[in-house]
């Protein structure tokens, strides 16, 4: 993902429209690519990314919990830091609302799947550690937010360190997508959706 992001970055330094729109559809391919991997190469069920171990009841109501859990964690880490979305943020600002949030699904989806569901999964089949298993891709996450600064990289650690801790119990990669959705969807959509006084 950070590839894909770096590169299209590369040949369009600025966010223009038609290059977020190259950017997620890469993210998207990636993301199928991936699955791909997982069913044809592996041979694995999508159990073994966290897909399909709970029932979709169990996982919508555990994504309610995670998203109220991580939203009052990351306003209280915004207020504390004076956090107004950085350089990102003002990138995200320019383009239209529709594409905000798909970029935002995209976001609660992909990064769940590489982040938790994936990467947790096969460094633990690696052999390492479950805590370690999900420190690796938690690091790489974080800063991985570093366009919006050092208040989002603390945000991206802390809100990506309670949804690896939930993973690691409950290994319900739907859930934790809810929560990243919703989170993402109340701190970048909502707000532009509201009138402007």
């Amino acid at each position: 993902m950070l590839v894909v992001r770096q590169t299209v970055a590369f040949f369009s330094p600025s966010l223009t429209l038609s290059a977020t729109i190259l950017r997620e559809t890469l993210h998207w391919l990636c993301a199928v690519a991936l699955l791909i991997i997982v069913r044809r190469g592996e041979r694995l069920p999508l159990s073994s990314v966290g897909i399909g171990t709970s029932t979709l009841g169990s996982s919508i109501l555990w994504g309610i919990v995670l998203t109220f859990v991580c939203a009052a964690v990351g306003f209280g880490i915004a207020v504390a830091t004076h956090f107004h979305g950085g350089r990102s943020g003002e990138s995200l600002a320019k383009l239209p609302l529709w594409l905000v949030s798909l970029i935002v699904v995209r976001a609660g989806v992909i990064e769940e799947l590489f982040y938790r569901g994936y990467a947790i999964e096969r460094l633990q089949a690696l052999g390492l550690r479950k805590y370690w298993a999900a420190m690796i891709p938690l690091v790489i996450f974080a800063v991985g937010h570093w366009s919006g600064g050092w208040p989002n990289i603390v945000i991206a650690l802390v809100l990506g360190a309670i949804l690896a801790g939930f993973y690691l119990w409950r290994r319900d990669l739907i859930a934790n997508i809810i929560a990243h959705f919703m989170v993402d969807f109340i701190s970048v959509v909502l707000p532009r959706m509201a009138p402007h006084s």
